[in-house]
């Protein structure tokens, strides 16, 4: 067993040290601009990326506004039960996002989509129809990065081997962890 965890944290450490700075840097932009422009952030994620989502809107959302940092108006749509499984059960899972953003999204607004594939189909709708509408599409994506890879805008990318999800949404949450550490740090001046 601790020749696995030893394995483990070292591809963890690997993929950690080739976070790319720069897509980061863009995606903190992207959300300043929202502040600017009084729009919202929508964030979306299957399994345990609708847990980072869910994350994200707690640390971006209350934990920064209840400190006086940041007021980011963020939303997960992967929170809200009773409205994922009714449109699920009434029009199909292809539609859970992109049915919550149909009429509400509008042009200033940034959508942010989590997927490890990068091909979920639910996500795919609800980007494309992000891109309809000139809606900014971060994409934080794993392995190959898939659809949403080439079609986001900002992509957070995390070139880990297909099948390693754990340590892709690792990497995704330490993202979460670096932006919101980000604007606790620039509360503090």
């Amino acid at each position: 067993m601790n020749n696995f965890l030893h394995k483990y944290t070292n591809k963890l450490t690997e993929l950690i040290q080739k976070i790319d700075f720069n897509s980061i840097e863009m995606i903190i932009q992207s959300l300043e601009s929202t502040i600017e422009k009084k729009s919202k952030i929508y964030i979306l994620g299957n399994g345990g990326s609708a847990a980072t989502a869910s994350h994200m809107v707690n640390d971006l959302g209350a934990g920064l506004r209840r400190r006086g940092i940041v007021n980011f108006e963020v939303i997960s749509l992967a929170d809200n039960t009773p409205v994922t499984t009714a449109i699920a059960n009434d029009i199909g899972y292809d539609n859970i996002f992109y049915m919550q953003l149909e009429g509400l999204l509008k042009r200033d607004d940034v959508v942010i989509a989590i997927s490890c594939s990068g091909n979920s189909a639910n996500i795919i709708k609800a980007v494309n129809y992000a891109k309809e509408i000139g809606s900014q599409v971060i994409g934080i994506t794993g392995f190959d990065g898939g659809v949403l890879r080439e079609v986001s805008d900002i992509n957070f990318h995390v070139d880990a081997p297909k099948g390693e999800y754990g340590l892709v949404e690792d990497v995704h949450m330490i993202l979460d962890h670096m932006i919101y550490s980000y604007y606790i740090d620039k509360g503090k001046k």
